[in-house]
């Protein structure tokens, strides 16, 4: 994902001069797991994975945390256009049984960016009301 090592690339100098910082790349539950036809996507959303991997081990040192969020259905304007007839399936796959809010996931990069999550870095925080567990 060329965005997410463009921000990276300049985000990092940054932090640098002021001490460290949060880093937080979002990526997809697609980042994660496969599905038919959708290749292309399934492969920038895992490079979104391990880029943040590396650079959270590269940048450790630089007091930088670089985590990912990955999102499963969101109830976004852009999902809107979707029927509920048709979010159907990946609704009821989902074991709790919805999408998430977008503030869902905004409260989860609230954490990663915390002080809370002072130890906390390389990882991915999955927020798909269970999809990826099963």
């Amino acid at each position: 994902q060329k965005g997410v090592w463009l921000g990276m690339k300049y985000a990092v100098p940054a932090m640098r001069k002021r001490g460290g910082g949060s880093i937080i790349n979002i990526s997809s539950i697609y980042g994660l797991i496969g599905s038919p036809g959708s290749a292309a996507y399934h492969g920038t959303k895992g490079a979104v994975r391990l880029l943040t991997k590396s650079a959270a081990v590269q940048y450790a040192s630089d007091k930088i945390r670089v985590n990912s969020i990955h999102p499963g259905l969101i109830l976004t304007p852009m999902v809107s256009i979707v029927t509920a007839e048709e979010l159907r399936p990946l609704v009821d796959a989902t074991p709790l049984k919805r999408g998430a809010e977008p503030e869902e996931v905004g409260w989860c990069a609230v954490f990663l960016a915390s002080d809370e999550a002072s130890f906390v870095t390389g990882s991915e925080l999955v927020v798909d009301g269970g999809y990826t567990a099963q």
